[in-house]
Parts: structure tokens; C-alpha cells; sequence
């Protein structure tokens, strides 16, 4: 990168989009991250300018992404939290505008976007970042560090679920059937999953999936299941669904010596939702209870007693953040790069053609 920032310069941002992605997550974690300030939010909605005003008075509200562009000297950072059909054409624009970026996930549509947003972001020396904030859940951050450690053995298989129980639909974008809107769950929770499983155990060389449409009226799919077999041997198997009656381990991990299973999510989205802030005395950021931490063992089901348990590390969203503003300020890789962000979306891509078709799909692996 070749625009980077003196320690004591303040980074300032400017947000577009101000529904949950914006308001919940990027905002908040924006604002608790030294070194940034928010400067301006872009939103048309009168209702979330309000919102947007209550919440942080002395930043400026707009109601078009155009206005950025002619204050493009007056800004340090662009983060794109809008409706997923508009990633692409904003980044670009900001981009083109000479403005750092940061665009929630999923980046874009197809691989082939990602890539060619990737090479306008190195051509010009700026900073170009996927927001995976689930890199930072509490589960993962201790899945990781039993990994490091050897904890269980050679890893064979990867058991990941995002399951919810929401029989009845919530409507918008999200559920739409658009192809343009980029909606329904293997784009949205699987952009999760499969960066997680990607960043434990690296490429992929066959996808397998299916996509199915349970509830009355959905429009896309709201119930997928994603079989990878990573160059390296192990086997991931990633379910999302919003129509699960009973909810399985977030995560099940079998290795040659022994096995990890989670349950439960990770606190911090549920913390931001409430209003809770990183650094907020009356909170412990990130904790979770000793009666929800994950078991290590072999041999017998953690649910009737077997294993170990294993303290959960604190989640840590802010770090997210921290990486950003280190990134711009010293010009330090960022904590998610757009080709972690392309390579997701091969794997994606592979994982809708399977589903369509019904067949295996393989992924040509770099040399």
C-alpha cells in the first residue's frame, strides 16, 4: 500500500448503509477502534437518519454514496454495509475515487467481480478488505488454537452449522429471489462458513452441495448443506438453515487423537444488538459462561458428561478493526484480503452449480 497514515492521524470513515449490517456492526466497532473516527453515514432512510442520529450525534448524515465521492479528500476509509447488489459498483467507485475500502461480505456476486475489484484496489496501492467478522467468534478463536496446539491429532473432519429455527419469513432483499440481490443462505451464512474452513484448512478440490427452498412462498434457498474436500485431506461439512427444529453443535471436529464440539453461538452479535459496547465496564467483551464452553475428548458424547471442557477464548470483533486501522496506518497486509474474499466465492460459485446440477463440481487448485 502506498498511501499510509502517521500514528497520529485519525482515520476517518465514511459508512454507507445503515441496516443491521451498519447499525449493529460496523458502527459500533467503528467507533470503539482507536485510531478511526466516523465521520459520515450514508443513508435514504429517514427512519435510520433518525437512528443514526440518536446514536451518534456528531456525525454527518447524507443520503447518497455520491456525496462521498466529491469529499473523497476529506476521508481516509469507505466501509460498504449496504444491500449486496451494490458491493461491487460501490467499491469500485470507491476505489476509483482514490479511498480505502472495506466491503461486508460477501464481496460480490462471482469470483471473477472480487478478482478484477482486487486488481483495481493494487493498481491504484490501496487497501481493499472483506468484512469476516466470524473469524473473531469465540469458537473459532479456540477451534484455532486447539488446532495450533495438536489438540486432536490429525484433523479429518470439519463439522461447522449456522442453524436457526425461522419457519416463518421475514421478507426483503435477503429472501429475495432476485439473482441480482445476491440473497438466501449460501451466500449469506456460507460466506461464513466456508472462509472458516478455508482459513483452517486451506484449498478446496471438490464441492458437493444442496440447496433446498423449505418454507411456503421462500424464494431462495433457506436450508444448504456443503461437502468440501480440501486439498490436504480433511473434509468439511458446513450446514445453514433457517428451518431447523432442533439446533446440532456449532461446531463437531474429529481428529486422530481425540475430537472438539461446541455448542452455542458466540455473544458479541447479540451484545451489539442489545447496545452493548466493546470496552463497556459493565461487560466482559466477548466472555462466555463456564456452562457453555466445548469439550475435548475421545469416546464418549459430550452430552452425557464425556470430554473435557475446554475454556472458550473471549470473541474479539474489535480486531477486526484494529487490523484495518494498523493496515492504513503502517501499511501492514490487512486482516482479510480480497483474494481470501475471491477464493470463497470459487468454492461458492462451485457449490451453487452443484446443487443445480447435482453433481460433484471440482475447483482448479493454483499450483
Amino acid at each position: 500500500m502506498d498511501a499510509t497514515h502517521d500514528s497520529s492521524t485519525t482515520v476517518r470513515v465514511g459508512l454507507i448503509g445503515y441496516g443491521l449490517a451498519g447499525s449493529v456492526f460496523h458502527a459500533p466497532l467503528i467507533a470503539a477502534t482507536e485510531g478511526l473516527t466516523l465521520d459520515t453515514i450514508v443513508t435514504s432512510s429517514a427512519e435510520r437518519q433518525q437512528q443514526a442520529r440518536a446514536e451518534f450525534p456528531d456525525v454527518r448524515l447524507v443520503d447518497s454514496a455520491y456525496e462521498l465521492w466529491g469529499r473523497a479528500d476529506e476521508l481516509d476509509l469507505i466501509v460498504i454495509a449496504s444491500p449486496n447488489r451494490s458491493h461491487v459498483p460501490l467499491a469500485r467507485a470507491a476505489l476509483e475515487a482514490g479511498l480505502p475500502t472495506v466491503v461486508d461480505k460477501p464481496l460480490a456476486a462471482t469470483a471473477a467481480e472480487a478478482e478484477g475489484l482486487a486488481a483495481l484496489a493494487e493498481s491504484r496501492g490501496l487497501l481493499l478488505s472483506v468484512f469476516q467478522n466470524r473469524r473473531w467468534d469465540n469458537d473459532f478463536r479456540t477451534l484455532r488454537k486447539l488446532l495450533a496446539e495438536g489438540a486432536l491429532g490429525e484433523v479429518q473432519r470439519f463439522e461447522s452449522r449456522f442453524e436457526r429455527w425461522r419457519p416463518q419469513l421475514k421478507g426483503g432483499w435477503r429472501e429475495s429471489g432476485d439473482p441480482a440481490e445476491i440473497g438466501g443462505l449460501l451466500y449469506d451464512l456460507g460466506s461464513h462458513l466456508v472462509d472458516q474452513a478455508l482459513t483452517l484448512f486451506g484449498p478446496v478440490e471438490s464441492v458437493y452441495a444442496e440447496a433446498d427452498v423449505r418454507r411456503p412462498e421462500a424464494r431462495t434457498d433457506d436450508d444448504t448443506f456443503i461437502a468440501l474436500t480440501h486439498t490436504g485431506g480433511v473434509r468439511s461439512h458446513l450446514w445453514m438453515s433457517a428451518t431447523t427444529a432442533q439446533l446440532g453443535p456449532r461446531f463437531r471436529v474429529l481428529g486422530s487423537e481425540s475430537g472438539y464440539v461446541k455448542y452455542g453461538l458466540d455473544p458479541q452479535e447479540a451484545a451489539l444488538r442489545d447496545g452493548l459496547r466493546p470496552g463497556d465496564p459493565s461487560a466482559e467483551w466477548g466472555a462466555e459462561p463456564e456452562g457453555d464452553w466445548g469439550r475435548l475428548g475421545a469416546g464418549e458424547s459430550p452430552l452425557t458428561g464425556g470430554g473435557t471442557p475446554v475454556p472458550t477464548l473471549h470473541g474479539d470483533y474489535p480486531a477486526y478493526y484494529a487490523g484495518i486501522a494498523a493496515a492504513l496506518r503502517d501499511g501492514t497486509p490487512p486482516p482479510v484480503t480480497a483474494a481470501e474474499a475471491a477464493a470463497a466465492l470459487h468454492v461458492l460459485e462451485a457449490a451453487r452449480l452443484s446443487a443445480a446440477e447435482r453433481r460433484t463440481v471440482r475447483i482448479e487448485v493454483p499450483a
